[in-house]
């Protein structure tokens, strides 16, 4: 019973972080369509049996379902909620043709598919803008504060007291940056300027690759130059500055997700690092009980949710078909054929995107499954 006491909240904040970002993506389909002229027949949280609808003004059927684990917006003309376009069509009457999705422009049909992932990106630039401009913006000066004995710094002749101010000619103004490039970037060569004193000295530095593992049991391989920095310091910014910065993180968390891809794609990072569902389930709760009050606790799964944000937008533009992503590469090619591809050819892809995404789900969960901390949730369920 302690168990359920102390980890109850584990299901509700994944619940809660699924429904907002699934809503925003759907919107960002839904809105675009509907300036586009797009008729919509439905907008659903969830999948299954219908919890509670209602429809609107114009015709769209606002619905909540049994199964949280998603979402889907239906246009005028689909025969499913994959935005397959139904058999017929073409019998539509000219009426019914300006209002479905599948009888617009290119432009206008590839607007629509990129807004989902679009709204994700969106709402996470303005959510940690927001964050920075009413909280601050945590960081740590990028000082040596100390320097771990063989370490990549030490080898290098960073002394206590340097403090880094770029890294392969980008400007570093917090130890967070540096660390973030760091940490992904693994072993990869870095020219660092640093200021000692009032001078200004170029070093080359390789990070050395270290094992840790974190607080679920994972390994994970990651870059340390063996620096110790102290210190703390909420930077407030005004309007652009906090709109600059949020841009500047959101592109970051993108290209160290890409990055992290294409070294587990390569062999120089374990696929174990792959989380599913339940992973995220996990990281949910935990984000939700990191604080020290409920305040604290809700800006800790609110931030988390802005991570989770940019990662689906991301995620959703991969060239593979059922995902947004795929949809688009279908455009591309009819923007330089003239011509939508086949509904053979159509169909094959949409299969293998089917297979594609369920063999990557089921070897994400089968990596959360094979996690420590699943262990233990369940023994302390059952004991």
């Amino acid at each position: 019973m302690d168990f359920l006491i102390n980890n109850w909240i584990y299901i509700p904040a994944f619940i809660v972080v699924i429904t907002v970002l699934v809503f925003v993506h759907e919107y960002g389909h839904y809105k675009v369509a509907r300036l586009c002229g797009v008729k919509v027949d439905a907008f659903a949280i969830g999948f299954g049996p219908e919890l509670w609808g209602r429809y609107d003004k114009n015709g769209c059927r606002w619905k909540v379902c049994a199964v949280p684990f998603g979402g889907y917006v239906k246009f005028h003309g689909d025969v499913g909620v994959a935005s397959d376009a139904a058999g017929d069509i073409d019998e539509m009457s000219e009426e019914e043709k300006k209002t479905s999705f599948h009888h617009k422009s290119l432009l206008q049909r590839s607007a629509v598919v990129f807004a989902g992932p679009a709204a994700n990106f969106i709402f996470a630039i303005v959510a940690m803008a927001i964050l920075y401009m009413a909280l601050g913006q945590a960081q740590t000066p990028p000082v040596a504060g100390e320097v771990q004995p063989n370490s990549a710094a030490a080898e290098a002749g960073i002394e206590v007291g340097d403090r880094v101010i770029s890294v392969n000619g980008a400007a570093v103004d917090s130890f967070e940056e540096l660390r973030r490039t760091v940490l992904v970037g693994l072993n990869e060569p870095l020219d660092v300027k640093i200021d000692r004193d009032g001078r200004i000295i170029d070093l080359a530095i390789t990070p050395h690759i270290v094992e840790e593992v974190d607080a679920d049991g994972n390994i994970q391989r990651i870059g340390r130059l063996g620096i110790v920095s102290t210190g703390r310091e909420f930077v407030r910014h005004g309007p652009i500055s906090a709109l600059t910065s949020a841009v500047d993180q959101t592109w970051f968390i993108t290209t160290a997700t890409l990055k992290g891809v294409g070294q587990m794609i390569s062999g120089a990072r374990d696929t174990k690092e792959l989380s599913g569902p339940l992973g995220i389930l996990k990281m949910s709760g935990d984000a939700a009980k990191r604080g020290e009050d409920i305040v604290d606790n809700a800006l800790s799964l609110f931030n988390f949710m802005i991570f989770v944000s940019i990662s689906l937008g991301l995620i959703n533009l991969f060239p593979i078909p059922m995902l947004d992503g795929g949809h688009l590469v279908f455009y591309a090619y009819e923007a330089v054929r003239g011509k939508p591809p086949s509904a053979k050819a159509m169909e094959f892809s949409f299969r293998i995107g089917l297979s594609l995404v369920l063999m990557l789900m089921v070897f994400a969960t089968w990596n959360d499954v094979n996690k420590p901390w699943v262990k233990d949730f369940f023994t302390g369920l059952f004991s």
